[in-house]
């Protein structure tokens, strides 16, 4: 198991957690929670080794593999899927000593021989034969076609080198796999992927993620960072369940520290009622010496904090045309390659639309188009008369200036609207009360961009858009930096918008909370996607069962299939594999359902016996009752995640 014992960690002088004392069994999946700076990577440094306890320790099993997501990616002429197989270093090494072997064998032939059977039994043991099939297995579920797995390192961007390092930490078979933020470079087709790849990962996993869908579905205990006391470091604490979970036991928990601190203000008040009233009286000053010293000793509770330091809303957008963008019979494209082809469709001021399909299919691209950013090949594209875009993309957190403040880009811009729209200049106290809504504040709202966050520079992006007033929103990736409380904030204010709306995320919160539709970008075609996001999930995995098709190559004698049989074919061919996957389809569905109910029910004894409630005298009796139900439950609910991973296997493998 994993113990961290009184443990204290810090930066520089900034003490981040304090005497933590928290136990993780093996083969747990752990979602780590919390503020930015709370001290969540400073953990994983210790966990490490990189960084030395201020006091306490940190206790693990002798010879556990720990694998972690490199943040940096050196430029390489290794292929991709080389560089992925590096992640399992106990291959590399029996590689290694099997090429030395053979370069310089051993003089005695029999030794030679001795040595060549070991090392050739210890490749098959790890699996070394099937290696190359498991990382290209890992890189296509990433996201790398098959082309792109024989491509130099260096030949790819930071986002897609990225991936790279997150598939060489999956290849290492790990015992403690630690991830940071993991989804950030990803789209939602590697979420998902990579979501069903953890739930069969037999390591403990510890993963820090600011995406609630995919710490919901991973994890099935949450380590809490606490910094509810801004004048102390972080408390740990652990939560069995989920993150729904762990936000049920976390409102009880408030509602009963608030309701023990208002108890102990009316105790406050009285002591030093009874003082203030009775220490200059003689007869009475020892009972009023006695309170104060009471007073002192009192262990104070924080009043319960939950308030978002964000608070933002989109203003009412000018203009109402009836129709915003048409696109007619629309080709986009780079170089002589098109991307996509004959795009038809209209926006309308309610449009709110959330684009789905994998990495590469053209998403961006239909987003940089609507934008104007990206001229259309062939085709149209029909701009209302009062269209007014706002366009949020990682690119354009690059072109903040460092060396100016968050203040003087807003100032830049109401000048710029001033002059295009004709605005009245906002006084500067305006500026700075809208720049508080996004948590810069005081002194930060002068600092230079150049020290901010990812997370700051790409609150800054927003909050300059929110600011533009538009009627037509395009947000590519908007989530990425952001922590919770800020998700959350963007989503309710996407949720009070008036105007029309355009996401690509691989947030399924915010594409559950904000869209009312749906668009698959595959392909090179756009059209609506018929169903929700659970919907696209099962479409994703169809996609990736589908087997290559085994046609034998044509001789010069051999008659072409005519297009009517190759079609019948292919039909027929769906219709075999549809009938074998029905059974497997029908059992997954309904062990699904179970374990929702079964969760459901685990969850809500979790949040009882969290409470004071559960251990009164008044539930004595039922409290032995609940905790035989609550490991009952437990049970049922491992045998079938057990049963659902078989079965999600053999979908695999029907062909």
């Amino acid at each position: 198991m994993l113990r961290l014992t009184d443990l204290t960690l810090a930066r520089s002088t900034t003490v981040l957690i304090d005497r933590a004392n928290i136990t993780l069994n093996p083969g747990r999946k752990v979602g780590i929670v919390g503020a930015n700076g709370a001290g969540k990577s400073t953990l994983f440094a210790a966990l490490r080794g990189l960084l030395t306890p201020e006091r306490g320790e940190i206790a693990m099993p002798n010879g556990w593999v720990i694998a972690h997501v490199a943040q940096e990616t050196p430029p390489s002429d290794k292929t991709a899927l080389e560089y992925a197989l590096d992640g399992d270093v106990e291959l590399r090494d029996v590689e290694a000593q099997l090429a030395a072997e053979n370069e310089h064998p051993n003089a005695d032939a029999s030794k030679h021989g001795e040595i060549l059977a070991h090392l050739y039994s210890h490749l098959e043991t790890i699996g070394g034969y099937a290696a190359p099939a498991r990382a290209a297995e890992l890189l296509a579920g990433l996201g790398f076609e098959h082309d792109m797995q024989s491509r130099a390192v260096a030949e790819f961007s930071g986002g897609w080198r990225m991936r790279l390092n997150l598939a060489q930490a999956l290849m290492c078979r790990s015992d403690l796999l630690l991830l940071d933020e993991p989804t950030n470079h990803l789209d939602l087709d590697a979420v998902l992927w990579i979501e069903d790849w953890l739930s069969r990962y037999a390591g403990t996993l510890l993963v820090i993620t600011h995406d609630r869908d995919f710490i919901d579905r991973v994890s099935n205990q949450i380590l809490f960072f606490d910094t509810s006391n801004p004048k102390a470091p972080a408390t740990l604490k652990l939560y069995t369940g989920n993150y729904e979970s762990f936000e049920a036991q976390r409102t009880v928990e408030l509602e009963v520290q608030q309701g023990a601190y208002e108890k102990q203000q009316r105790t406050i008040k009285h002591l030093e009622s009874f003082i203030t009233r009775f220490k200059a009286k003689a007869t009475k000053a020892a009972q009023a010496q006695s309170r104060m010293k009471a007073l002192e000793k009192l262990e104070r509770i924080s009043a319960a904090h939950v308030d978002s330091p964000f608070s933002f809303s989109f203003r009412k957008p000018e203009g109402e045309p009836r129709q915003l963008l048409k696109f007619d019979n629309v080709s986009l494209g780079y170089d002589e390659k098109n991307i996509l082809e004959k795009v038809k469709f209209s926006l309308l001021p309610n449009s709110r639309i959330g684009l789905l399909g994998k990495n590469g299919a053209g998403k961006s691209t239909l987003v940089k188009a609507i934008a104007g950013e990206l001229r259309e090949r062939t085709g149209e594209r029909i701009e209302g008369q009062h269209l007014k875009i706002a366009y949020f993309a990682q690119h354009q957190l690059e072109q903040l200036r460092n060396d100016e403040s968050a203040m003087w880009h807003l100032d830049q811009l109401d000048k710029q609207l001033v002059e295009t729209r004709g605005y009245t200049r906002s006084r500067e106290q305006d500026l700075r009360n809208f720049l508080g809504g996004f948590d810069f504040r005081g002194d930060r709202v002068s600092e230079p961009v150049g020290v901010f966050s990812g997370g700051e520079r790409a609150r800054l992006v927003l909050a300059m858009l929110v600011y533009e007033r538009p009627n037509l929103l395009l947000l590519d990736e908007p989530t990425n930096h952001l922590d919770m409380e800020m998700r959350q904030a963007l989503t309710l204010a996407l949720q009070d918008y008036e105007g029309a709306l355009v996401v690509v995320a691989h947030d399924r919160h915010i594409l559950r909370a904000c869209c009312d539709e749906l668009w698959l970008v595959a392909d090179k075609t756009v059209k609506p996607f018929e169903g929700d996001l659970d919907d696209y999930r099962n479409w994703l995995r169809e996609q990736r069962a589908k087997p290559a098709k085994d046609k034998p190559a044509k001789s010069d004698t051999a008659p072409a299939l005519s297009v009517k049989e190759e079609k019948r074919e292919d039909a027929e061919e769906r219709q075999r594999l549809a009938n074998l996957r029905k059974p497997l389809q029908k059992r997954i569905d309904a062990i699904e359902k179970e374990l929702a109910k079964l969760t459901k029910t685990r969850d809500t004894l979790d949040v009882w016996l969290a409470s004071e409630d559960a251990y009164s005298e008044a539930n004595a009796a039922s409290l032995g009752d609940k905790s035989r139900e609550r490991g009952e439950l437990a049970s049922a609910i491992d045998a079938l995640e057990t049963e659902w991973m078989e079965k999600q296997e053999e979908m695999q493998w029907v062909r």
